[in-house]
């Protein structure tokens, strides 16, 4: 019944810019915190950012704080991460994550950054 859709990964060069989407269904959206992790190849999930439901608070790790945003349409069920100033080290397979009581997770969307 739950489900976080990703959408928007794709190409993009260094210093581009990609915007990711994740919209949820089968669950009161304006309940849960949300967030992005990602996965680089051959390296752990990591955390890079999140939304806090009961305030709107956001969240960054170190590594794109400055260069990524994170937002909320209560109104579309979905959650956006713009990614500017792309870098090598930001290719990874970005998943979206929900999280209250019960944690669910997306698919995954990969972004691909080259030079």
């Amino acid at each position: 019944q739950v489900q976080l859709v990703e959408s928007g990964g794709g190409l993009v060069q260094t210093g581009g810019s990609l915007r990711l989407s994740c919209t949820a269904s089968g669950l009161t959206f304006n309940q849960y915190t949300m967030a992005w992790f990602r996965q680089p190849p051959g390296k752990d999930r990591e955390f890079v950012a999140s939304h806090i439901h009961k305030d709107g608070s956001t969240y960054y790790a170190d590594s794109v704080k400055g260069r990524f945003t994170i937002s909320r349409d209560i109104a579309k069920n979905t959650v956006y991460l713009q990614m500017n100033n792309l870098k090598l080290e930001d290719a990874a397979v970005y998943y979206c994550n929900a999280i209250s009581t019960y944690e669910y997770w997306g698919q995954g969307t990969q972004v691909t950054v080259s030079s």
